[in-house]
């Protein structure tokens, strides 16, 4: 009776070994997957927070044309054909949060401006169970928009010098701005009313 007990332990050690292997192996599985998601979940902030830089920056940029176009009723053109001009701001975003852009694209729209970022994780997944991981980096991208806000604008000329003297903004939601190409009000503030940056799904 001994005997057949000690052959039965014999003969089920080897299951459990290959069971324990089974299961450090899907361990190591799911660690390589959360791992990934992990750094998938990483290069997307970094996406997204160089896309919305870029938009930042662009934003800015359209401080001198926007206020040149003022006086001679140049706004129209401007709107339908200014420049995107951010994509150096989102190289520094990129690398704070542990990635490298690999492509920035604006997509200029008219009144809707669009800037795609592409990136490319600094970290690889590099899982000791899933064949190649050495080699594969989360890559993602982000979309950002500047929307102009106040599309509903008027002009006034006081003097009937040609030359317009006032401008009146109705934006989204109520809000009214008013510009005097002469003494105009600090761009940080009025760019903030006039554009909008915000991420988008595409």
């Amino acid at each position: 009776m001994r005997h057949r007990t000690r052959t039965d332990a014999g003969q089920a050690f080897p299951i459990y070994v290959v069971m324990v292997a089974g299961l450090l192996f899907l361990a190591f599985v799911f660690f390589a997957v959360g791992k990934a998601a992990a750094l998938r979940n990483g290069a997307q902030g970094a996406a997204d927070a160089a896309a919305l830089a870029a938009a930042q920056e662009t934003r800015k940029q359209f401080e001198g044309p926007f206020l040149a176009s003022l006086p001679g009723k140049m706004l129209d053109p401007f709107l339908r054909a200014h420049p995107v001009l951010g994509c150096p701001a989102a190289y520094g975003l990129a690398s704070a949060n542990g990635a490298r852009v690999t492509h920035c694209r604006p997509i200029p729209g008219g009144l809707r401006d669009r800037i795609r970022v592409e990136v490319k994780g600094r970290d690889p997944v590099d899982s000791p169970v899933v064949p190649d991981t050495e080699n594969t980096f989360a890559e993602t991208k982000a979309t950002a928009v500047i929307e102009f806000r106040c599309p509903d604008w008027e002009s006034v000329d006081f003097n009937d010098d040609g030359v317009q003297d006032m401008y009146f903004f109705t934006c989204r939601g109520g809000e009214m701005l008013e510009i005097e190409p002469s003494n105009p009000k600090p761009w940080s503030k009025v760019s903030k009313i006039l554009y909008d940056v915000h991420l988008v799904d595409k």
